[in-house]
Order: structure tokens, then sequence, then C-alpha cells
């Protein structure tokens, strides 16, 4: 500060300029370098009706463990949340501690000494039920669930509270594509079953065997990548479906999951 008092002839005013112009030269000679690192953060309102997922990346590993990096990135999660930015330019706008997140992203950059990009963020509401997050591998991997309640009430059930966590860790651990069967597209389904087709014809077999073969090769692709269908991962002897289902008779409300998000480290 003092030797940007010395060029600004000891007003201050100036001498912040001063400061802010280097910091942008600083940024923009760190802007070309590598961010394959970095952390994903969750962030929810508190009566859970809300959230915000986001990914900041830098350059090294040992910065995205750093508290300070760490602090930053979580204040652009909580600044997504606030403002449900709707892209990269209305985000930077967002205020964060008496600052726009553009400028806090210059600070992290001159503070920090790595290049720092925000990446990808998302925000997501719900008008009954609640959104769970779960945060896995330090940081690298980051999810949302939306469950859906007949009763605000009921969202507030430990039980229902436990689910929705639980479904969390399954998006994270499973990574499934879609809730629903319906949430394919056909084309992708037809394209799916025409490449099962085609492997069941290799097998020399009659043409009913081979439908059936590319059937049950088809199921077995729901049953893997549809969250409702998948294995439960802490019981595999029930589904999803068949979980959620127990939890609604168990509290007496009608509970669905309505979508997630799942954000891996490096993966757009």
């Amino acid at each position: 500060m003092q030797k940007a008092l010395q060029e600004a002839d000891g007003d201050i005013e100036a001498a912040v300029d001063v400061l802010r112009t280097r910091g942008l030269a600083a940024a923009a000679k760190k802007a070309g370098r590598a961010t394959n690192e970095g952390l994903i953060v969750a962030a929810v309102a508190a009566d859970g009706r809300s959230a915000a997922l986001s990914e900041v990346n830098c350059e090294t590993d040992f910065v995205s463990r750093n508290e300070v990096f760490s602090t930053y990135a979580n204040r652009v999660a909580q600044a997504v949340l606030a403002a449900d930015p709707a892209d990269q330019e209305a985000l930077n706008a967002v205020q964060s501690e008496g600052q726009d997140i553009a400028a806090m992203i210059t600070e992290a950059i001159q503070i920090i000494g790595e290049n720092i990009q925000i990446s990808r963020f998302t925000w997501r509401s719900i008008e009954t039920g609640l959104i769970a997050s779960y945060i896995h591998a330090g940081g690298r991997l980051g999810v949302l669930v939306r469950l859906k309640t007949g009763q605000q009430a009921t969202a507030e059930l430990a039980e229902v509270k436990t689910l929705a966590k639980d479904i969390a860790m399954q998006v994270a651990a499973a990574n499934p594509a879609v809730v629903t069967r319906d949430g394919y597209p056909a084309d992708a389904i037809e394209r799916e079953m025409a490449i099962y087709k085609a492997q069941a014809a290799e097998s020399g077999k009659s043409e009913e065997i081979q439908t059936k073969m590319a059937e049950g090769r088809l199921e077995k692709y729901y049953r893997e990548t549809v969250l409702n269908e998948q294995e439960f991962v802490k019981d595999p002897d029930k589904s999803i479906k068949q979980v959620v289902e127990a939890c609604a008779k168990a509290v007496g409300d009608q509970l669905e999951i309505i979508g997630f998000d799942r954000f891996e480290l490096g993966q757009s």
C-alpha cells in the first residue's frame, strides 16, 4: 500500500485504483494457466427449500486443500444460493461481503498466487419438500437431491431428512443418469436397443431369443442407470423406489424424488 500511495502522491482513492489495476494485471497473467484442481461446494438455505452447487477451480491440489481457497469457494456457492444468477456474467456482479464476485476472484488470485476460475454452478428450489446435499472425497464430488413431500411439515421429520441424505449419497456412489425411465429421450433408448439387438444377433440364436436377450440387456441398463431402479447401496435387496415408498408409508405422506445434480471435479 505504501508504494501505491507514493505513486498516487498520497491520494488514498487513487492508491486503491493502483492496487486494483495491479490485481487485474496479475489475474490476466495467470488466466491462461490450467485449472485442473479445485473444490465443489454446496450451500443449502435454512429452510431446506433452495440450494446451490458450484465448482471453483485452481491449479494445484495443495491450494484446493487450503483454508483460504476453501473460504473463497464457499463464498461463491453462497452467492449463487442468494442470487440465482442466470449465467457467469450475472454471477460476477453478485455482491459478497462488500465486493462483487469478479473482484473477489481477482483478490483470491492475488492472495493465493494461482489462476482461479468458476467453472460451473446451479441453483435449485422446491415448492414443497427439501433439498439434501452431499459432498464427497474432500470436495471432489458434490450432489443435490430434490425430494418432494405432500406436506411441508413432512420435510422436517428426521427420517425424511435421513432418506434425502441417503439418496444424495446414492447419487454420489452409483452415478445414475435419470430419476425414472421417462427421463431418457426416446431416441436415446432406441439407440441403446439397437446396440443390444446387434450384439444379440451375433449369438446366432433364433430371432425370438435375440429379442429377449436385447430386452434383458435393456432392463439391466435401466437397473444400473435409473435412480429409482438402482439397488440401494445401503441395502442391495431393495431398490431406491422401494426405500422411498417404505419411508412414505412410515410417515403417512407422499414422497417423490423429482431431480438431482451431480458435479464431479473436472467433468462438465
